[in-house]
């Protein structure tokens, strides 16, 4: 078994330990009515997205979601909220630099022992959810399933998809693809894009993300039989029809959200798998991005 494959069967375990000690953490996460930004590089960020539209619907604040290297110095926030497996990710330590002072800073990170821990005011470390693996699963859906919780938004229900995630079949024909696009509406386009990094890292595929209602202005364009349309939650009406008309395999998001986001992860492995490649140690790609001053 791969680092990655032990990680992300794991999930469970760790989204149920992040919601018991949630309200612990809540001094030092976002209050209702205050004004945040969270931010991240690569999946964090793509958690940031997801976790960003989940309070906003939750009528709790104004919340934004930036790429910690694009976020607006000119803005002010009451909270800054920068999710860092790493806590080493040279984009997240700069902001976190410049912000100090001035904005109250709050680091979710996997590593204790990194300099996040200084560069942030607070930090909250879920260190059981730390990973071996270079490809990031259970540390970013463990730090989403925290500011669920935090929000009043997770349920027992959620832990049991992503069991069932972990234990059904992946649909037919699936792993045999050469194309997969991902979709997503509300909190899930980032849950969706995420799915999409994880492919490309995993297993080199060729895929795409976007939300569902963007999908038939021109997307739409490349499905056909040998390529996949999966939906993170309620897809729009007709569009399970329109894309079936493709020729291509139209895969309904039936799980929570998060746990459709382990059957993807489960799928990268498998195509990495069937491709004869080693999901621990993808192509060009390190644990942290540590870039020289």
């Amino acid at each position: 078994m791969t680092y990655v494959e032990d990680e992300l069967t794991s999930q469970p375990e760790c989204w149920t330990r992040a919601a018991v000690e949630a309200p612990g953490h809540a001094a030092v996460l976002p209050a209702a009515g205050e004004r945040v930004a969270i931010v991240g590089c690569g999946t964090s960020y793509f958690m940031a997205r997801s976790a960003a539209a989940l309070r906003e619907e939750a009528g709790l604040g104004e919340t934004d979601a930036f790429a910690a290297s694009e976020f607006p110095q000119g803005r002010a926030y009451d909270r800054v909220v920068a999710l860092t497996r790493s806590g080493t990710t040279t984009e997240v330590l700069d902001l976190l630099g410049a912000l100090k002072g001035r904005t109250r800073t709050v680091a979710l990170t996997a590593d204790p022992d990194t300099p996040v821990m200084a560069a942030a005011d607070d930090a909250v470390v879920l260190e059981y959810a730390d990973e071996r693996s270079v490809v990031q699963t259970r540390f970013a859906t463990t730090a989403l399933t925290l500011l669920r919780a935090h929000l009043g938004l997770h349920t027992e229900a959620v832990v049991a998809d992503a069991r069932t995630a972990l234990a059904a079949e992946l649909p037919q024909g699936l792993v045999d693809c050469t194309q997969f696009t991902f979709l997503g509406r509300g909190w899930t386009v980032g849950l969706a894009d995420e799915a999409g990094l994880k492919m490309r890292e995993a297993s080199l595929s060729w895929t795409e993300a976007y939300p569902a209602m963007e999908y038939r202005h021109g997307p739409i364009s490349i499905s056909t039989a040998g390529t996949a349309t999966w939906m993170f939650g309620e897809a729009p009406g007709g569009l399970a029809e329109q894309v079936r008309d493709t020729g291509a395999l139209w895969v309904a998001g039936g799980l929570d959200p998060l746990a459709e986001l382990v059957r993807a992860q489960r799928l990268a492995v498998a195509v990495a798998a069937a491709r004869g490649l080693d999901p621990d140690r993808p192509r060009h790609l390190t644990r942290s991005v540590i870039l020289a001053p």
